[in-house]
């Protein structure tokens, strides 16, 4: 969020206003529900829902489509490819597909699995996130990437994400502040 604050611009969405960064790319050790900061700030409600989008087979209201459905048998995929060479680099998955709706595009459009020192690492690529809301996408991906990871009887290793456009929306800065800046002691 604080990347996004201070090096983004203004911008417009359907949604409203937002503030748009340039691109990141950055590591997460170990993804945990546990995190004091979404432990404290988090909506469990909505969490659900995603959770939802990425489990389930059908399109959950009020998404548009369903990650589970297209992330689908990829994963064997996916799986299969890293049976057979563990080094490579190909284990990439599309959630996109050629025609499909300009307001259906996923905001998550690839994943790509790596066996690298005996641990599986996930890359998730996002064409745009809502960095106030982020959590909602990773917590659903680490469970992906843990059953990978249990598939393929490996450990599961760091979660890389890349961003192409992240973005705050004006109408969330009253929920982003407190988030972003601690009271000093």
């Amino acid at each position: 969020m604080r990347h996004v604050w201070s090096a983004g611009t203004l911008a417009d969405d359907d949604r409203g206003p937002v503030i748009e960064a340039p691109s990141v790319l950055f590591e997460i050790a170990r993804v945990s529900g546990d995190d004091p900061i979404i432990t404290r700030y988090g909506d469990a409600d909505r969490l659900a829902l995603y959770r939802k989008k990425f489990s389930e087979q059908t399109v959950v209201p009020p998404f548009k489509y369903s990650y589970a459905a297209r992330i689908g048998g990829q994963l064997g995929w996916a799986a299969d490819l890293l049976r057979v060479k563990p080094y490579s680099k190909s284990a990439w998955i599309s959630l996109t597909a050629p025609g499909e709706a300009y307001d259906a595009v996923p905001c998550l459009i690839g994943l790509a699995f790596r066996i690298r020192e005996g641990a599986l690492l996930m890359t998730a690529t996002f064409r745009s996130q809502n960095a106030y809301t982020s959590y909602l996408n990773y917590l659903p991906l680490a469970d992906v990437h843990a059953a990978m990871a249990a598939k393929l009887e490996v450990e599961r290793g760091p979660m890389r994400v890349f961003v192409d456009v992240p973005h705050l929306y004006l109408s969330d800065s009253p929920r982003v502040f407190p988030v972003m800046w601690r009271p000093l002691s």
